[in-house]
């Protein structure tokens, strides 16, 4: 089992570890990772381990067996063996693109209140589908809204549940095609706003900013038809 530093502190950079696995593939498992792995829409972070004036750069993150977190190297070189204490760094300005564009589209899904069906996320823009039969007709509404939610400079934050007080609030799900999975006994929920004036409340595994003022200045982008009850709308970061 890998410990998630990545949900426990997501501004952390660096930090030691013990390599405790490598894969037949030629991936590292350490005891706890600050690089979050691909899923949810989120791309797996890259950077670095080094160790014994070693340096390995990684390309990506994945999930392996059970709870383990799979470090992926970007070169074939000499791997770190079982027991190896290290220090992993993270491509920091990649991950935090990442933390603004999810918080960004989690801001995406309270100005346009439909289901999501889909969202990607990547270092300059991310986009979600929703289940919405029409396009909306108001383009400069929804940035103007997304935008005054950055400048309002709104607390971002997480909590934990159980499963059965998910099931009594069903209405906090909003994504149709990927649900928290329900083997695990507590679910991850981040919220935007202050207790008593939140704005958003979900189930998300994924790593997000302070505050919503570290998302910088944003702009809408293309507003797409994929299918009959269907539109992905895209968001950009401008800097």
């Amino acid at each position: 089992m890998t410990r998630q530093l990545y949900l426990e502190d997501t501004y952390l950079r660096d930090a030691p570890a013990r390599v405790t696995g490598i894969t037949e593939e030629g991936g590292i498992v350490l005891d706890g990772s600050i690089f979050y792995p691909t899923g949810g829409g989120q791309p797996g972070d890259s950077g670095w381990l080094t160790w014994d004036g070693q340096r390995m750069p990684i390309a990506t993150t994945v999930k392996g067996q059970g709870d383990d977190i799979v470090l992926v190297p970007a070169e074939p070189l000499s791997l770190p063996t079982i027991g190896t204490h290290l220090t992993q760094s993270l491509d920091w300005d990649r991950r935090h693109r990442h933390m603004r564009v999810h918080t960004m589209l989690h801001l995406l899904s309270v100005v346009v209140p439909f289901g999501v069906t889909g969202g990607q996320i990547s270092a300059r823009q991310g986009r979600l589908d929703f289940d919405m039969p029409e396009a909306p007709d108001d383009r400069d509404g929804i940035e103007a809204a997304l935008n005054n939610f950055v400048t309002a400079d709104l607390l971002v934050s997480d909590r934990w549940i159980t499963q059965a007080e998910l099931a009594a609030s069903p209405e906090m799900i909003k994504t149709m095609a990927v649900k928290p999975p329900k083997t695990v006994e507590r679910v991850r929920l981040v919220q935007i706003g202050d207790q008593s004036s939140w704005i958003d409340l979900q189930p998300c595994g994924g790593t997000h900013i302070a505050r919503t003022g570290e998302i910088g200045a944003l702009r809408l982008g293309k507003i797409e038809k994929k299918g009959r009850d269907n539109r992905r709308i895209y968001v950009h970061l401008d800097s």
